[in-house]
């Protein structure tokens, strides 16, 4: 049974005499969804994210998490000091939780190795990795904890087109094995909007929210993204495992 991760209750955020950056938000996140954030440059993204994360008291509304939430967070980028002497495998060893962990440290980083394909990178300098090697490792660091949420922030900024394919398909892949849920904030509705359940379409206040098929042609969503009917010749509305609709590529162009 899909049980409700996270739940987020008018909630509203206020910074110093500023108007408001978060205006009565309503949302939940539940097991095995994924969830894709959008909305323009300071519509409240990352304030959300971090409310719904608890590193964030909001000026007033309530956010609850269950009890067995477990969080792994990737963000959308990290500077790393290139005279701190720190490899990718002692990286990964300070993110994980001994004590929460159903592995040991060796167990888990083996099966990261295999999953995520890092043997040939555990002894390098993080500093030295290029874009979408560090992401790679962001996203390894962000799974070690055995999340049952995983919270990634524009994942593949700042990466060319094929590794931004390849790291949303391990993304999906690990999200698929773990049957974790995923929260998104991403620019890239067009690449991830075959696995995304439920899109919510944010600019300080939810303009909408639902399934791509549902929001498509709403106002909002237009504004941000135009008409996806380009896309959509390319995808097929398929049963889910959640409530909103699961779009499968035919053909990946």
């Amino acid at each position: 049974m899909e049980k409700t991760l996270i739940h987020a209750q008018d909630i509203c955020h206020r910074y110093g005499q500023q108007g408001l950056a978060l205006d009565h938000i309503n949302l939940s996140l539940t097991s095995n969804q994924v969830t894709t954030l959008i909305g323009p440059n300071g519509a409240g993204k990352s304030t959300l994210v971090k409310i719904l994360l608890k590193i964030l008291t909001p000026s007033s509304g309530q956010v609850s998490h269950h009890p067995d939430l477990r969080v792994g967070f990737m963000p959308q980028k990290l500077f790393i000091d290139p005279t701190l002497p720190l490899s990718v495998q002692r990286f990964l060893t300070l993110g994980f939780d001994a004590q929460s962990s159903p592995k040991n440290l060796n167990t888990a980083l083996a099966e990261l190795n295999e999953q995520l394909a890092l043997d040939h990178l555990f002894k390098q300098p993080v500093h030295s990795l290029s874009g979408g090697e560090l992401q790679r490792v962001l996203l390894a660091r962000a799974l070690i904890r055995e999340p049952n949420l995983l919270v990634l922030d524009e994942p593949v900024q700042g990466i060319d087109l094929q590794s931004q394919h390849q790291l949303y398909q391990l993304i999906y892949q690990q999200q698929r094995q773990r049957r974790c849920a995923i929260l998104m904030i991403s620019h890239d509705l067009h690449l991830v909007m075959k696995n995304t359940d439920q899109v919510i379409c944010l600019n300080r206040h939810v303009c909408c929210s639902g399934s791509l098929a549902h929001i498509q042609d709403h106002p909002d969503f237009l504004a941000q993204f135009g008409d996806m009917s380009p896309y959509q010749a390319w995808y097929q509305h398929q049963p889910h495992h959640c409530e909103h609709n699961h779009m499968d590529a035919k053909d990946h162009a």
